[in-house]
């Protein structure tokens, strides 16, 4: 386990830490990485890297039309508004 001293630093409004490249690396994390922060105990935090929510750009850039395209329903089209029988 790796251990590190951190300082908590104003900005602004608020306050944060600073971490290390080498702390980073060795989590395996990136300014961009979304983290999730639970109080375990007093004085004791616990950081997790999370899966952030895909944004509606990404899901477009993951959309293939040969793979996702077509009928969702497959069949003839039922009931009379839809120009089946009734």
């Amino acid at each position: 386990m790796k251990t590190t001293g951190l300082t908590i630093s104003t900005w602004g409004n608020s306050h944060g830490i600073r971490l290390s490249r080498e702390l980073m690396q060795s989590l395996g994390i990136t300014p961009d990485t979304a983290l999730q922060a639970t109080v375990l105990a007093k004085g004791c935090l616990e950081l997790r890297a999370v899966n952030p929510r895909p944004s509606l750009q990404d899901k477009l850039a993951a959309f293939d039309p040969q793979v996702h395209g077509g009928e969702v329903m497959h069949g003839a089209p039922q009931g009379s508004k839809f120009g089946g029988a009734p």
